[in-house]
C-alpha cells in the first residue's frame, strides 16, 4: 500500500515535470477579457514584426504612482509583453525619471527641452490633497533614432477613469504607430499647393514637421498652370495626397482641371477652405470692429459634383474656445480670456477612426458645409453644436459682442456639419463640360478614392511666438491644447493608409475601476472582512479539525 503512493507520487511528479519542460518550448497566452484588449491587432502584429535588430522601449512610468497611472503602468506592461512574445528583439524597461530629488528640477527640464510634457496631478488620500508631476510618456529606441509615444490620452473634463481609459484604449494605436514610423522604408509624399494665397510655412510647419516622419513633403505652385499645365499636373502625378491650406485667391478653370485630373487619376486630397474673409487681428483696431465679407474661391462648381456645398457664412456657437483680450495701460495691463462665439469647439462624435478618442478641436470663423446626395459616401466627422447658428455675411464683426449676453433662443438651429470625408469612385467634376486646356491621359472616371473638406483653414494653423512656430492645438494665449494637430495627422493618415492601421483606433477598451467615493464610505467595512473573514476560518477549520480528529481516535 505504501509503496502504491510512493508510485503514485514519483509519477505525478515526474509528469509535473515533464508538463514544465514541454511549456517551455511553447509560448501560449489567453487572452479572456470581454474586449480583447491584450489581443493586438494584425496591423499592430506586422508593425512589430518588421524590427530586425533590437528596439529598446523606455516607459517613463515607475515609483510611487497614483492609483491611475498605476493602472496604465500596468496596462502598458501587459501591452507590451504582447509585442514582446511576437518579436524577440522588442526589450522593454521601467523607470522613474524623478528618482533622483537632487537632480528634480534640471531632469524636468531635460524632458520637457526633449519634448516631454509633464502631466500635474492632484492626489487626494486620507483628506490630504497633494500634487504631483508624472512624466507618462515611452521612448521607442531603434537604430539611432527615437520616437516619443505619449501614454496619457487626456479629454477636456474627462474624469479619472475616463482619461485611464482612454489612454489605455490609445496604447496600441500609439505603440504600433511609432514602430511604422522607426521601420517605414518607402515613403509616400505629400503636396504643399500653393500659388492662390495659401498659409505661409511657417503657420504649417509644425503640421509638416510631425507628418515628415510618415511622408516626404513637397510644395507645387499652380503659378505655372497658365503657361505649361501639362507639367503641372505630371509633377503633381508623382505625388499622393495634395493639401490646399487655407487660400484666398481664386483658382483659374486651368488650375481647377488640374487639380480635378489629379483626384481622378487616385490622388488624394485635403481642403481647409474659407469662404469668407475675416481675421481676428482684424479686429484689433481703434474701432475694435471689422467687416466679414464672402470669399470666392470659384470652387463651387468643383465641390458641388463631389456632393459639397461651404457656405458663405459663419458659424456661432455657445460651445466655444476663448480669446484674450487686453485690459489698462503700460505696466497695468491686465490680459483677460473672454468667451469668443466665432472659434467653435466642436467635441468629436466618435464615429469614425479619424475623430476616435481625440480631445476637442478649435475652429476659428468657420464656415458651414451643406452635404449633397449623390453617388459618394460621406462621413460628417465634425458639426458644431446643437446650440449654435449660422450669420450670413457682408457682417460688421466687433469685440463689443463679449459684453452683451447672446440670447439663447436664437442658438437653435445648430449641429452643422464643418469637416465632411467623401469615399467613392470619383468622377471628374469637367464630366460633361467642355474643357479649359487638353491633357495628356485625362480620364472621366477614376478609381476609388478620398478626399477631406474642412470649412476652415485656421485648423492647420498653428501659432507663432519670437518668429517660431508653436505646437498645432497649442494657445499660447490662454495655455490650452485642442485636438487639431491629432485630428489632421489622422487624417491623412487615413487617406493615405494602405496598412489599416489607423482602424486599430477603432478598438474599444473598457477598464473597470474602483469607485474612490466608495473606497473612503466602505473602507472600515471590508478591513474588517478582510481581517476578520480570515481569522474566522482559520478558528472554524482548527475546531473541526479537532473535534473530528477527537471523534476518530476516542473510539
Amino acid at each position: 500500500m505504501k509503496q502504491n503512493k510512493l508510485l503514485t507520487l514519483g509519477l505525478a511528479l515526474l509528469a509535473f515535470i515533464l508538463i514544465n519542460i514541454i511549456a517551455g518550448f511553447f509560448y501560449v497566452r489567453i487572452d479572456l477579457t470581454e474586449d480583447k484588449r491584450y489581443t493586438l491587432s494584425e496591423q499592430a502584429i506586422e508593425a512589430a514584426a518588421a524590427f530586425n535588430s533590437v528596439v529598446v522601449v523606455d516607459v517613463l512610468l515607475e515609483g510611487d504612482l497614483p492609483a491611475e497611472f498605476a493602472k496604465l503602468k500596468a496596462e502598458t506592461k501587459q501591452l507590451l509583453e504582447e509585442f514582446a512574445s511576437g518579436n524577440d528583439n522588442i526589450k522593454f524597461n521601467f523607470a522613474d525619471p524623478l528618482s533622483d530629488n537632487t537632480r528634480t528640477e534640471a531632469t524636468i527640464a531635460e524632458l520637457q527641452s526633449l519634448g516631454l510634457t509633464p502631466a500635474n496631478v492632484t492626489v487626494e488620500e486620507n483628506g490630504r490633497v497633494s500634487q504631483e508631476i508624472i512624466f507618462p510618456w515611452a521612448m521607442v529606441n531603434y537604430n539611432n533614432k527615437t520616437i516619443r509615444v505619449p501614454l496619457l490620452k487626456n479629454k477636456l473634463g474627462a474624469s479619472s477613469e475616463e482619461r485611464v481609459n482612454n489612454s489605455v484604449q490609445n496604447l496600441e494605436y500609439a505603440f504600433a504607430d511609432a514602430f511604422t514610423k522607426l521601420t517605414i522604408q518607402a515613403k509616400k509624399r505629400v503636396a504643399v499647393i500653393k500659388g492662390n494665397g495659401e498659409l505661409d510655412d511657417i503657420y504649417l510647419a509644425d503640421y509638416l514637421t510631425t507628418i515628415r516622419d510618415y511622408y516626404n513633403i513637397g510644395a507645387i505652385t499652380l503659378d505655372s498652370v497658365e503657361t505649361n499645365p501639362q507639367k503641372v499636373l505630371d509633377q503633381l502625378k508623382e505625388y499622393d495626397l495634395a493639401l490646399i491650406a487655407k487660400p484666398t485667391e481664386a483658382f483659374t478653370e486651368k488650375e481647377k482641371y488640374v487639380l480635378d485630373q489629379f483626384i481622378v487619376n487616385g490622388g488624394k486630397s485635403i481642403w481647409l477652405i474659407d469662404q469668407v474673409a475675416i481675421e481676428l487681428d482684424s479686429l484689433f483696431n481703434a474701432e475694435g470692429s471689422s467687416m466679414a465679407f464672402a470669399r470666392d474661391l470659384n470652387l463651387n462648381d468643383f465641390f458641388f459634383k463631389y456632393g459639397i456645398r461651404i457656405n458663405p457664412v459663419l458659424i456661432s456657437d455657445l460651445y466655444f474656445s476663448q480669446i484674450v483680450l487686453a485690459s489698462g495701460e503700460g505696466n497695468n495691463s491686465q490680459y483677460n480670456p473672454v468667451p469668443w462665439y466665432y472659434n467653435p469647439m466642436v467635441f468629436s462624435p466618435n464615429n469614425h477612426p479619424i475623430n476616435n478618442n481625440l480631445e476637442a478641436v478649435r475652429f476659428q470663423f468657420a464656415n458651414s458645409i451643406d452635404t449633397i446626395s449623390n453617388a459618394y459616401r460621406k462621413t460628417i466627422l465634425y458639426s458644431s453644436s446643437l446650440l449654435s447658428k449660422t450669420e450670413g455675411v457682408p457682417k460688421l464683426i466687433s469685440l463689443d459682442i463679449i459684453n452683451t449676453p447672446p440670447d439663447k433662443e436664437n442658438y437653435k438651429d445648430g449641429d452643422k456639419p464643418l469637416a465632411v470625408l467623401i469615399e467613392g469612385e470619383f468622377t471628374s467634376a469637367f464630366n460633361n463640360r467642355i474643357t479649359p486646356v487638353k491633357l495628356e491621359g485625362a480620364k472621366i472616371e477614376g478609381s476609388d478614392n478620398k478626399m477631406l473638406i474642412i470649412a476652415d483653414g485656421d485648423v492647420i494653423k498653428n501659432q507663432v511666438r519670437n518668429n517660431r512656430p508653436l505646437e498645432l492645438g497649442y494657445d499660447k494665449w490662454t495655455n490650452n491644447f485642442y485636438g487639431n494637430k491629432e485630428f489632421l495627422v489622422n487624417s491623412i493618415n487615413y487617406l493615405l493608409d494602405d496598412t489599416g492601421l489607423i482602424n486599430i483606433r477603432n478598438k474599444k477598451v473598457k477598464i473597470a475601476l474602483l469607485d474612490p467615493e466608495k473606497i473612503a464610505d466602505q473602507k472600515t467595512k471590508w478591513q474588517l472582512i478582510n481581517v476578520g473573514i480570515p481569522v474566522v476560518l482559520v478558528f472554524f477549520f482548527g475546531f473541526a479539525f479537532n473535534y473530528f480528529r477527537k471523534r476518530k481516535f476516542s473510539t
